[in-house]
């Protein structure tokens, strides 16, 4: 993921990296950085309620952050086949929900 991520960067397209991973993010920042490769060239995606700290924390940074919003009759499906792909989601889920 990352090594595509720094391709990405390196190509001068405006890629979305979605990742709740804070790790990697402080990586792409780091190596965007290097490279001298404006925040205004890439942004951040997050699934709604995950993460909100860092959201929070890359908005006053002076990044793009976009957030990902199911919501109409799909959004049940939705969230479900996320649980089925990976049960540790739930508790993922349920942790970020209710912590600030």
């Amino acid at each position: 993921y990352v090594a595509c991520a720094y391709r990405l960067l390196l190509d001068g397209t405006f890629p979305a990296f979605g990742t709740h991973d804070g790790k990697i993010i402080d990586k792409l920042i780091a190596y965007a950085k290097q490279h001298a490769i404006g925040q205004e060239r890439y942004e951040f995606q997050f699934l709604y309620g995950i993460r909100r700290a860092l959201q929070d924390r890359l908005r006053r940074e002076g990044y793009g952050v976009r957030i990902y919003v199911p919501y109409g009759s799909s959004w049940y499906p939705y969230f479900t086949r996320r649980l089925a792909e990976r049960p540790a989601n739930l508790l993922f889920f349920l942790r970020s929900m209710f912590s600030k």
